[in-house]
């Protein structure tokens, strides 16, 4: 979310920016909440006058009373009374401005940084860098369902008897492979200085429009019947929930969290859920990572993070390409984001495995999350986050990339200490 002021000083600036992420419709916002704001601080002046107004003059009746003037003092009440009626009049504009304002501010988009290629949606995005070289084995690759079905692995047809489609029972080896590589992905980033965390599966409503749009919220969120309360998507969610209403000491930063937990995604809106895949599903777990730092440095922090990703995917012998973000693509409250797809020798082609976004000061705004400088001044942190590992949508990469023509599936170095020390799955 903009700060006002700078939407106030800066209207120009902040439309081509709505042009640029193709929000035309969103245009007319600009204009309305610079005089919706104009009339909410004129309340607000208004308001405050009379306050300030009526403090006095209690003062003076309490003189007139003392001095036995009652009549004086009850001319000075009757005055009070009619200026109470105004004020209690000119509160409720400030509550219903007030609100007003904060609503169309959280649909006005986050400024991109000028780095960002325009586009309009997800074909416009741009194939930053290649890392590891993609190969096509001389033998077919079985769809990635079929070779964890080969290990006794997976058991779609259970699971949707039991909860639906999106969901999923793993089993025996994939059940253990699945559970190998978060437990890697979890010292992988202990090893590069963040501090492990198990956060809450569910949060408040107020950090959800905290920490996210409300197209991203509509799309994703499942609500707690009867309870303010959402099953998270992402551990990022209550990860910078965390935060809320909080003032860090600029000591203290930059603030480097990775996090384990279970997502639960509605996926509306999505390219739909496959009834034969893992691909685009429900539930699944998640190593993430977060940080929270001071403004001049989340561009330094975004860099380091997405290579976080390419090194642990190419720890595991698996190529990855790093796609930046168009604008169109980009949600509200991102900045700038890149995404890190690995190669899938059975499509031939690259698939996202994982995302990175700088959000500026977007979501530090939204939970007032506020840095004390060492000159005393407070200003707003920057956060960002990003992906270390999803299975089991990063299952079918690493199958496809480690079977061998004989349908075994070879374990990379890194990975035996946490599978008993094996070397091989066999089917």
């Amino acid at each position: 979310m903009l700060d006002i002021k700078f939407v106030r000083a800066n209207p120009d600036a902040v439309k081509e920016n709505i042009k640029k992420k193709f929000q035309d419709y969103k245009l007319p916002m600009v204009d309305e909440v610079i005089e919706l704001d104009a009339k909410s601080r004129a309340v607000q002046q208004e308001a405050s006058a009379l306050r300030s107004e009526r403090n006095k003059i209690s003062k003076q009746i309490g003189g007139l009373m003392a001095k036995g003037m009652k009549e004086e003092a009850e001319a000075m009440k009757k005055k009070v009374a009619e200026e109470a009626a105004r004020l209690e009049e000119l509160e409720v504009q400030e509550k219903e401005l007030s609100e007003k304002v904060t609503n169309i501010m959280m649909n006005i988009p986050q400024m991109i940084d000028d780095s960002v290629p325009i586009g309009k949606d997800d074909s416009c995005n741009v194939e930053v860098q290649k890392y590891g070289e993609p190969v096509v084995p001389d033998f077919e690759i079985p769809y990635h369902t079929d070779i964890m079905e080969s290990f006794h692995g997976i058991d779609l047809d259970a699971a949707r008897k039991v909860a639906g489609n999106g969901f999923y029972y793993l089993m025996g080896d994939i059940a253990r492979l699945h559970s190998a590589v978060l437990a890697y992905a979890r010292d992988f980033m202990i090893d590069r200085g963040f501090t492990y965390v198990i956060p809450p599966f569910m949060i408040h409503s107020n950090v959800v429009t905290g920490v996210m749009s409300f197209p991203e919220m509509d799309a994703m969120m499942y609500k707690i019947e009867g309870e303010d309360l959402y099953l998270i998507g992402t551990s990022e969610h209550s990860m910078i929930g965390r935060f809320i209403d909080e003032i860090v000491d600029e000591k203290q930063l930059p603030i480097t969290l990775t996090s384990y937990s279970p997502c639960f995604r509605k996926e509306k809106g999505a390219h739909g859920i496959e009834e034969r895949g893992v691909y685009r599903i429900h539930q699944f777990e998640k190593q993430e990572m977060i940080v929270v730092c001071k403004p001049e440095d989340s561009m330094m922090w975004f860099d380091k993070l997405w290579q976080n990703t390419v090194d642990l995917f190419r720890s595991l012998d698996i190529p990855v390409r790093t796609l930046e973000c168009c604008s169109g693509d980009l949600a509200d409250l991102k900045v700038k984001s890149v995404d890190v797809e690995a190669w899938s020798p059975r499509q031939k082609k690259y698939f996202e495995v994982g995302s990175c976004s700088n959000l500026g000061d977007a979501q530090a705004r939204r939970l007032k999350i506020r840095v004390n400088g060492a000159d005393g001044k407070k200003y707003l942190a920057h956060t960002l986050n990003n992906t270390v590992v999803a299975p089991p949508r990063m299952l079918i990469a690493f199958l496809e990339n480690n079977l061998q023509a004989d349908g075994t599936v070879k374990i990379p170095e890194v990975l035996r200490p946490y599978m008993g020390g094996k070397e091989l799955l066999v089917p």
